[in-house]
């Protein structure tokens, strides 16, 4: 209703909006002749592996940083500053030196997930109170049971936070990812209908990348809900 208001309103030319219809029979249109469910494949593909490829560094890397104060003092600059750094501009180096295929992709979305995902990890590790760990010695426990009954049990919620921080970021970074000489994709779709002002395509690509966002976003919470069951308990 917003969306019609919006158009309806004349506070903007409506030839610059596509009413909603009009997107949906857009998005009709290219699932039927135009292969979108590839360029969803394609788009969701690189994603996950970049996230996943991401967090599985950011995650030891982060633990690092977040329970050795002095690696994390050493590091903690050099983090923020490629953190800080967008994606879009080390396209041209990538390209250098990865070229344009698909790995070119993969980096650009590994570093988002990475950078994204270590500086959740290391600061909720950081936050861990020493209290259960005291509590665990004073039981008798050793440090490998330590490790593997109180500070993994500990660790998997930030590494579930930033999983899904990285998740986010990546899709952000999608459309700079595929500026990359992709064919196929939903941020290639959109640098190809914007070249030729066609809004209702540009209009189908960015709620399909928002909708599958959505989708991967709450399986992680449904996921997170029962890995971390055990929180709720603890706190009843």
């Amino acid at each position: 209703m917003l969306w019609y208001a919006v158009r309806w309103s004349g506070l903007v030319n409506e030839a610059l909006i596509p009413s909603p219809h009009q997107v949906v029979a857009k998005f009709a249109d290219l699932l039927l002749h135009d292969n979108l469910l590839l360029d969803i494949w394609s788009s969701t593909r690189r994603v996950f592996l970049g996230v996943s490829l991401g967090i599985m560094v950011a995650v030891p890397v982060g633990f690092l940083l977040g329970w050795y104060r002095p690696a994390r003092i050493l590091a903690d600059p050099m983090i923020n500053f490629f953190r800080a750094l967008p994606p879009i501009a080390l396209i041209p180096l990538v390209i250098v030196y990865f070229g344009v295929d698909e790995p070119a992709k993969l980096v650009i979305l590994f570093y988002a997930a990475f950078f994204s995902g270590v500086i959740v990890m290391y600061e909720g590790v950081s936050q861990i109170t020493p209290l259960y760990i005291r509590v665990a010695k004073t039981l008798g426990a050793g440090e490998i049971e330590i490790f593997r009954k109180v500070i993994i049990p500990l660790t998997v919620p930030h590494i579930l936070t930033a999983l899904r921080v990285a998740l986010g970021v990546a899709w952000a970074t999608l459309v700079a990812s595929e500026l990359v000489a992709a064919q196929r994709g939903l941020g290639a779709m959109i640098q190809n209908a914007s070249t030729y002002f066609l809004l209702d395509v540009i209009y189908v690509g960015i709620i399909c990348i928002g909708c599958i966002a959505l989708i991967m976003d709450l399986i992680l919470r449904r996921i997170s809900a029962r890995l971390l069951v055990w929180q709720e308990r603890a706190i009843a």
